[in-house]
């Protein structure tokens, strides 16, 4: 059985109601597909603590509120990831790719014009269910 690798990811609402969304780089696994901020949940954090490090890390900006979207595990051949998703409501900073990744601001009825690893269509679904508001 393959390793589970543990992974928060923040799906960020801006004050519009639009989601941000990243570009995977091309060297990385399903580089070059969008995707929602976020990455690997260290031993000695929390999954809060873990997505509010690497939104920091990644895209410069200061999580202050955030509550759960969905959970999903889903298997690929070479490996099993567990989607840790939460729902960034607030958060101070201006969101910019330190990684040199392309960032974009889409509305929810746009997603599906992104090619997103397998694993996030999913979460585009409990997106789509889900009636968060700012």
């Amino acid at each position: 059985m393959s390793k589970v690798i543990h992974v928060a990811v923040g799906v960020i609402l801006g004050p519009d109601g639009r989601i941000l969304i990243a570009r995977r780089p091309d060297h990385l696994h399903m580089g070059g597909r969008w995707e929602f901020p976020g990455g690997k949940v260290e031993e000695s954090e929390s999954v809060q603590q873990a997505l509010e490090r690497e939104l920091r890390e990644e895209i410069a900006i200061e999580v202050k509120a955030l509550r759960p979207l969905t959970e999903i595990r889903h298997d690929y051949p070479e490996k099993t990831v567990l989607l840790d998703t939460w729902w960034v409501t607030k958060f101070n900073g201006e969101p910019r790719g330190l990684e040199g990744q392309e960032i974009r601001w889409v509305a929810r009825d746009e997603l599906d014009h992104y090619q997103f690893p397998d694993a996030n269509q999913a979460i585009i679904e409990a997106i789509r269910k889900s009636e968060a508001t700012i």
